[in-house]
């Protein structure tokens, strides 16, 4: 999946507007979306205000990526090297973002099994990407910075997303069972001693969100035990990072990449 720097200078920016048109027609429109939320309470349903206030400060992050990718000068090799980097999240960027703001019109509409499909394909590329595909941090380089921030925090509420929607089309009214109450703390361990200190924040926020909500909702058991998953998700990722920095100085990430080009020749 790659696309030319041409190509990603547009792609990166339509898909960011038609996403964010979308959410605005969402938001406005009758019923909108908290409305849908309202009416299909069910286990995995945050607070609602959570997801909002994740949303703002993440656009304002892809606004500042973008920028870069626009403003960063192919023929400087430093910089080209960047780009390179930003370039190759593009694709996944902008299916990200078609998802997302298709997503609403189903969400909107009731059909929730449907929107929920366009949540899981989300989900899972933003996932494999920044578990597979995406470079080491350079902790002295803002345009890696940016790329990881927009790429971890588009798959850490990608989490909330699917467990939101999945809940809301096939369990509305429900109390979680004791498997998924399992599989749940299992999950979310697993995933936070896989994950840096950004993609574990969200993963933790996602936690406090639900938790929250579940407490608004009546379930208190239910958002007491989240509540825990949220420390002991938090307690797992800072060991974890406290003990493999997960991330590199432009220097050290130079010097390893040399090592393995010396290596391969």
């Amino acid at each position: 999946m790659g696309v030319s720097l041409s190509t990603a200078r547009y792609l990166a920016p339509a898909s960011f507007l038609y996403d964010f048109a979308a959410q605005q027609y969402g938001l406005w429109s009758s019923p909108n979306m908290q409305d849908i939320h309202d009416q299909n309470l069910s286990f995995f349903s945050p607070q609602p205000y959570f997801i909002g206030a994740f949303f703002f400060p993440q656009q304002l992050f892809q606004l500042a990526w973008m920028y870069k990718l626009w403003a960063l000068n192919p023929k400087n090799p430093t910089q080209a090297k960047d780009l390179d980097m930003m370039r190759k999240f593009v694709p996944y960027y902008a299916l990200g973002n078609v998802c997302i703001g298709t997503w609403m019109f189903f969400w909107n509409s009731s059909r929730l099994e449907i929107s929920n499909l366009f949540v899981i394909v989300n989900t899972l590329t933003q996932l494999w990407y920044v578990s597979t595909q995406l470079e080491p941090m350079e902790t002295r380089n803002w345009n890696s910075i940016l790329t990881h921030v927009v790429s971890k925090t588009f798959a850490g509420i990608g989490v909330l997303d699917l467990l939101h929607n999945t809940s809301a089309a096939y369990a509305v009214g429900q109390t979680p069972s004791t498997l998924v109450k399992a599989l749940t703390g299992v999950g979310f361990a697993a995933l936070g001693a896989s994950s840096d200190w950004i993609l574990g924040g969200c993963l933790v926020y996602d936690l406090v969100g639900l938790s929250v909500g579940q407490a608004q909702y009546g379930d208190q058991s239910w958002s007491a035990l989240l509540g825990a998953y949220a420390v002991g998700t938090a307690a797992i990722v800072g060991a974890k990072n406290y003990f493999r920095p997960p991330y590199v100085t432009r220097e050290k990430y130079a010097q390893v990449a040399q090592d393995e080009n010396d290596d391969r020749a």
